[in-house]
């Protein structure tokens, strides 16, 4: 496997896992590559941006590899379709899992996977192909990761828990003790998950209201406490 790299997107997710790829780790980023109606300059981050229906004459598979850095639009279900159309091409797929991630040594995990720095991933997990994972997220022991999911930063899932595929989870959602989360879930921001749910189900915790008071006077009134 060859340790020049292209990466598969030009967005935020992108320029995160290039930010990565550039610092902290044996690979060399020579090119980024979308599709050519998605081209609108001829460099990102300094480097070509090159239209992915021809990537593969410009970059060839035998000299490069991929990483198909693309954030969760349709339920990761994008992100998972470059995969794949990248490895038709014949490219090699990678996987990067930052130094500092802490991941025991057991872990299994599959192509095309992101862990970030300072996550919480306990012995026996196992997680799918094409599964970010970012800081602050805890993964505990004997849970299982189905494929193209992602895991926003302090999502905690407890002991024994199943996650389907295809499912996103936000910041600060938790999945309680040996409950399975079914394919193409969406569960929110602070939601709790305390039982089993089925494919497609989404979990909302409604927004915190706005207090009455100004945070002027509210101040000023805890002030008067004091």
């Amino acid at each position: 496997m060859t340790n020049k790299l292209i990466i598969c997107g030009a967005g935020n997710t992108a320029d995160v896992l290039y930010h990565f790829f550039s610092r902290q780790s044996e690979y060399e980023v020579v090119a980024f590559t979308v599709d050519k109606k998605y081209i609108h300059t001829e460099k990102f981050n300094g480097l070509p941006l090159v239209p992915f229906e021809k990537v593969e004459s410009l970059y060839h598979p035998e000299m490069h590899s991929i990483f198909v850095a693309i954030g969760y639009s349709r339920q990761n279900k994008l992100r998972s379709e470059k995969l794949l159309e990248s490895k038709k091409k014949g490219y090699s797929i990678i996987s990067y899992i930052h130094p500092n991630s802490g991941v025991p040594s057991d872990l299994i995990y599959g192509e095309n996977c992101f862990i970030m720095n300072d996550v919480h991933i306990h012995p026996h997990v196992s997680i799918g192909d094409n599964v970010f994972i970012w800081s602050g997220t805890i993964i505990c022991h004997h849970s299982s990761i189905g494929n193209n999911c992602w895991f926003t930063s302090g999502v905690n899932i407890a002991g024994n828990a199943t996650i389907g595929s295809n499912c996103f989870f936000a910041i600060n959602s938790t999945v309680t003790n040996d409950v399975k989360v079914g394919n193409r879930c969406l569960i929110g921001a602070n939601a709790l998950v305390n039982k089993d749910v089925s494919d497609g189900s989404v979990m909302i915790e409604a927004a915190t209201k706005k207090y009455a008071l100004d945070s002027d006077k509210f101040l000023d009134l805890k002030n008067d406490k004091i």
